[in-house]
């Protein structure tokens, strides 16, 4: 016996979830329905029994108070006239029996014409007294359900008068009521057996026929899987809204904890990350800011049986790598304009060597001397404007590369050794902003591009600005936007590097500003807050 209920309990348990749920709602629609029937034929059968006793009360008093009545009672015969009267009463009524008889039981009236003249059957209570008085009994004509009523002439009882229901009569309409109940209970059963069927069916859909043990095993291993995974995971439904989130996702977009059943519009995330992720083509590793964290987001749409059920978005943390990358551009950048440096002096230097070997060394010792003086005033203008090495190498290099490109490259203003910024910072801005200019003014007849730099104790400013065709109303709304894309859209020449220097700002409590150059371009203007105004 102990081993054969385990086996049973596991055997409903391998079942798929949806017979397990059609079962359990057969048993209960049909516990409730035979119930309901059983209550409704026991009401019906109340209602019946009452119904009858009323009307027997009604009718006896209805002929208790009857004029014909006390007038056949002061006769000599009063059978003689109430005999007919109470069948034709007892007939209109549907009644089984109208006695009208004397104190002492004996009978005027009756259905069975013999029993006249023979006393009542029955107990008469309290209508001798004046009193209304109903029972069941089991008189001449078998069980019935009969009240006794006085009749009364004056103050003074004169004879009594019972009507009486038999209960083959009520249970003939019992049984009508009780037939209908029946009919209506079949009725409700084979819908509710109907409906929970219908449910079944959709529930199988929905669990795909699994069973409990393998849902439960797999909502453990699911779990288990999100909580282990080092990638941020977020999953959508087909509007969009989040239906699972792991830790590492909540911590990467800084997402609340009731953020499951959210739209993905209404959690104030990048646009172009949401755009990503409602998007109905894969992306693969595209770059997006989300607050001070750049994230590598893939994105997917998710299919089931050949239909879309929302999308998958990966992410993964790429801020200090994105940071070292640029740094390391900014040092590529760097080699590759000093390597540029070194090719043309090894031209110049030939030119040196072939004036001397034509013994033309005045002419030779003129030229080295102006290239010379070239190199001298553009490195003391740099180092003279920007006392940090770091960011002097920056611009030297910036300068370098505009000289290869044709730019005009002017630097002016002035910052102290100790800016209170950090030089990193400094790098992303800079750098940023003037690889923004240099693009800008790539097409233009005029190539110019102008860096300023200020700085005090609590505030320090760069402002560059270039000569190329500027940026519209709408362009300088979107431009710094968090979330642009690395894959800019066409013709703005903007990417993640602008998002990247307003992430900057954010950071050192200062701010970006789009405006209009002297140059005719486009001239941004960013603030930071110092150390020391910290």
């Amino acid at each position: 016996m102990s081993r054969t209920r385990p086996a049973r309990r596991h055997l409903l348990r391998d079942r798929p979830v949806a017979q397990q749920v059609l079962l359990l709602q057969l048993g209960t629609v049909f516990l409730l329905v035979v119930t309901g029937i059983l209550l409704a034929a026991y009401d019906a059968q109340r209602d019946s029994y009452s119904r009858a006793t009323q009307r027997a009360v009604a009718v006896a008093q209805t002929v208790a108070d009857s004029p014909t009545v006390r007038t056949a009672l002061r006769g000599d015969d009063p059978t003689a006239t109430l005999q007919p009267w109470a069948e034709e009463v007892r007939r209109d009524t549907d009644t089984d029996f109208v006695v009208v008889m004397g104190l002492d039981r004996t009978r005027h009236t009756h259905t069975d014409p013999d029993e006249i003249g023979g006393k009542f059957v029955g107990d008469l209570g309290g209508a001798p007294d004046g009193k209304v008085f109903t029972q069941q009994y089991t008189g001449t004509l078998g069980p019935s359900v009969r009240s006794v009523v006085p009749v009364e002439d004056g103050d003074e009882v004169v004879a009594l008068v019972s009507v009486g229901i038999t209960l083959s009569d009520i249970n003939r309409g019992l049984k009508r009521d009780v037939g209908i109940v029946l009919l209506c209970g079949g009725l409700v059963l084979a819908v509710g057996l109907l409906g929970a069927w219908l449910l079944s069916r959709r529930l199988h859909r929905l669990t795909h026929g699994m069973g409990e043990r393998e849902l439960a095993r797999m909502y453990e291993y699911y779990s288990a899987v999100l909580s282990s995974v080092r990638e941020g995971l977020l999953l959508l439904d087909g509007e969009g809204r989040v239906q699972l989130v792991n830790d590492e996702a909540r911590r990467l977009l800084a997402l609340p904890d009731d953020v499951v059943g959210t739209r993905i519009e209404d959690l104030d995330l990048a646009p172009g990350l949401v755009a990503a992720a409602r998007g109905r083509t894969p992306e693969t590793d595209d770059l997006y800011l989300a607050g001070d964290r750049i994230l590598v987001v893939s994105s997917a749409p998710a299919r089931w049986a050949g239909r879309d059920v929302g999308a998958v978005v990966t992410l993964r943390d790429h801020t200090e790598l994105r940071s070292v990358t640029g740094e390391l551009e900014v040092v590529r950048r760097l080699t590759e304009s000093l390597r540029s440096q070194n090719h043309e002096a090894a031209n110049r230097l030939h030119t040196v060597v072939s004036l001397i070997e034509m013994g033309r060394s005045h002419e030779a010792v003129e030229f080295a001397t102006e290239e010379l003086q070239v190199a001298q005033l553009l490195t003391d203008q740099v180092v003279g404007a920007v006392e940090d090495p770091v960011v002097a190498a920056l611009l030297l290099g910036k300068s370098a590369e505009a000289a290869e490109q044709a730019i005009e490259l002017r630097i002016e203003g002035e910052l102290p050794s100790d800016t209170g910024v950090a030089p990193r910072d400094l790098v992303t801005v800079l750098g940023n902003l003037v690889d923004n200019a240099f693009e800008a003014v790539a097409d233009a007849e005029s190539r110019q591009v102008e860096v300023h730099l200020t700085g005090d104790d609590t505030t320090l400013t760069v402002r560059v600005g270039d000569s190329g065709p500027g940026l519209d109303d709408v362009t300088s709304a979107r431009v710094l936007d968090r979330g642009w894309t690395t894959k800019a859209e066409p013709g703005t020449g903007r990417g993640l590097g602008l998002a990247l220097v307003g992430q900057v700002a954010r950071r050192r409590g200062g701010a970006v500003t789009v405006g209009r150059s002297h140059l005719g371009g486009a001239e941004f203007t960013v603030t930071l807050a110092t150390e020391a105004a910290a």
